[in-house]
């Protein structure tokens, strides 16, 4: 089995002396890790395009015998230039990296994440400030296309539309709002300010490059943050603790 296709690196690590391996996502496999023998050290296979957050055109050959996939060759289709001498845009390209490591996206799922994946890293090398919630509006926005969607709509409990222009309440263990009429007490409930509803159905259904967090009250952005954060730790089992991704 051998084949070509698109790819964004996600992770970089060695084994014996000149070995790599990679994981990738690929336009249209997903996520999957690859074995780059020699890939340390060959200039001609790989052209030094194995760094995190490149996008590459790859060919990757499977054995059957041994039951892995190797990289046979990689050429550069675009680099990180303006990221690499950024360090808060590096670290926020590569926050979505490893979150998108973490998920098993495979077959029909991966041409949307990685188009999402591109046009994040595409604004990330744009000239404008990026937004500090940029990682956390990636987490619920591809967390939704994997079919793990909060329902901001309505009302869970009476099924009351929502309307952007009241405070609302977003509960964790139901993955939906409850109306002001409906309100909870307890730890899995937390506040929506309206115009952090309104942000948060946008970012649900719009490009990145409309997710202007600016226009919130730093109050809004908090909330935001905060339901983001503890609906992907509780539905996803993934938290963001001290500088990295763990299992929960």
């Amino acid at each position: 089995m051998e084949w070509t296709d698109k790819a964004l690196v996600l992770h970089v690590g060695r084994f014996r002396e000149a070995d790599m391996w990679v994981r990738l996502l690929t336009r249209r496999q997903g996520v999957l890790t690859v074995f780059a023998f020699g890939g340390s050290r060959s200039r001609r296979r790989f052209c030094g395009c194995l760094d995190i957050g490149n996008s590459i055109l790859c060919r990757v050959k499977g054995t059957r015998a041994a039951g892995y996939l190797a990289l046979q060759e990689a050429s550069l289709l675009q680099g990180l230039r303006r990221l690499r001498t950024d360090g808060q845009r590096l670290g926020l390209a590569v926050n979505c990296l490893r979150f998108l490591e973490l998920l098993d996206i495979q077959g029909e799922e991966a041409h949307g994440a990685f188009t999402l994946a591109e046009e994040i890293l595409r604004l990330l090398e744009e000239e404008l400030p990026p937004s500090p919630l940029l990682a956390l509006l990636f987490r619920l926005r591809i967390a939704s296309d994997q079919g793990f969607a909060p329902f901001l709509h309505g009302c869970v409990r009476c099924g009351r539309q929502a309307r952007t222009e009241e405070a609302w309440q977003f509960l964790l263990d139901r993955g939906g709002l409850f109306c002001p009429d409906c309100r909870a007490t307890g730890r899995y409930a937390l506040e929506l300010a309206a115009a952090s509803l309104e942000f948060l159905r946008t970012v649900q259904n719009s490009a990145p490059f409309l997710w202007d967090a600016s226009r919130l009250h730093p109050a809004e952005r908090r909330q935001c943050g905060r339901v983001v954060d503890a609906f992907v730790q509780y539905h996803l089992g993934i938290a963001w603790e001290e500088g990295r991704f763990r299992r929960v």
